[in-house]
């Protein structure tokens, strides 16, 4: 079962202060009143739909990281599943997006695989869906004609076609750089430049003793670069150009999925009509709009973002935010709910994971290990 300890709760208590508080600033300027009859209104029968599309996608996720991970273990689908749904779970209650650690701890407990290699499994997940949001962002903004001038108001937030644009141009820069780091540590020649100059650099401190630098080398950089060499391991899965082009149209698909299922549920609700094209833009704004510092849940965030990118397309703040509220509870429950039962059914402790990730880092200080590339190693 899971445990928490002290500062576990302490975190959670703080993440659920600062959800309040977003919510509030989201919903201050839509009457309560108003907002609950049109909630009374909404067909939810379309809510089924809708989350069996967004559950597929959760599916191609798990396929998708099965494929990832290939060059660290080969795991079966329970293998992916439980690490997986556990860390989603793990973001939905607890703040700081824990769960995208608590993932590779998982998975380190249960098939026994350096917290680091699987680490970098996660950060290659990460880059797949920034391309796709991207890709998606671009296609989407050229294909909707969207008012120049327009300038919404929300809660003391604006946001405008300049805005959006200014979204995607820094998450571009920020993959772009991202990637580039990835190169250096995925490549054998590059990333052996790179431990060299991380081995050099206490060198440059000559007002400390010679003893002192070594003792630098010895308990920092001997750690970093056993660390970078054990993450090389998750990239390298950018070395086999089918399994990445099959990771790639997986992505493409279950970001399609989740844009789809926006588009499904705005069918049962009233005032509410949206093309295909326009859910999807939804869709990404939420996802940016979330990558601000994270409360539990993404509570607040994800009401914000969907409310904007629905009055961007000219609905109603009251719709925007009813549509949006459902959205975002009757996804979000369903995550939380297979999270605890896949905790409960693999006997995660929320606080021993925390300490096999640490020994995990910690082991990396006393000398680099053989690392095997094979796939099934």
């Amino acid at each position: 079962m899971i445990s928490f300890n002290r500062k576990t709760w302490l975190s959670l208590g703080t993440g659920l202060v600062f959800s309040v508080l977003a919510l509030y600033f989201t919903f201050v300027n839509i009457p309560l009143g108003d907002l609950v009859d049109y909630l009374k209104k909404i067909n939810y029968w379309w809510i089924i739909p809708s989350l069996l599309i967004a559950i597929f996608s959760y599916i191609l996720r798990i396929w998708r990281w099965q494929i990832i991970l290939y060059p660290v273990k080969r795991s079966g689908f329970k293998s992916a599943f439980h690490p997986l749904v556990i860390g989603f779970m793990l973001n939905c209650i607890l703040p700081g997006r824990i769960g995208e650690i608590a993932r590779p701890v998982i998975y380190y407990k249960r098939e026994h695989v350096a917290f680091s290699k699987v680490l970098g499994t996660v950060g290659i997940e990460r880059i797949l869906d920034a391309l796709c949001l991207l890709g998606f962002f671009i296609y989407i903004m050229a294909g909707i004609t969207i008012d120049p001038s327009i300038n919404i108001t929300f809660a003391g937030y604006q946001i405008t076609p300049a805005v959006l644009d200014m979204l995607w141009r820094v998450t571009l820069k920020f993959s772009i750089v991202l990637v580039g780091l990835i190169i250096l540590v995925c490549f054998s020649r590059t990333r052996a430049l790179l431990n060299k100059t991380i081995m050099w650099l206490p060198d440059i401190l000559i007002f400390l003793k010679k003893s002192s630098r070594e003792k630098i080398r010895e308990r920092l950089c001997i750690k970093i670069t056993g660390f970078l060499d054990h993450l090389s391991v998750g990239f390298e899965i950018l070395k086999s150009p089918g399994y990445l082009i099959l990771c790639l149209a997986l992505s493409i698909v279950l970001w399609w999925l989740l844009g789809y299922s926006v588009y499904v549920l705005s069918l049962g609700c009233p005032g509410i009509h949206v093309s295909i094209l326009q859910a999807f833009a939804v869709e990404i704004i939420i996802c940016f709009a979330i990558m601000l510092p994270s409360v539990p849940g993404y509570w607040g965030l994800w009401e914000a973002g969907g409310v904007f990118g629905l009055m961007v397309f000219g609905i109603p703040a009251k719709e925007a935010a009813g549509m949006t509220l459902a959205y975002h509870f009757f996804h979000l429950i369903p995550i939380i709910l297979i999270g605890l039962v896949s905790a409960m059914i693999t006997g995660f402790d929320m606080v021993k994971a925390k300490k096999i990730g640490e020994e995990d880092l910690e082991t990396l200080g006393h000398g680099k290990e053989e690392i095997s590339c094979e796939r099934g190693s």
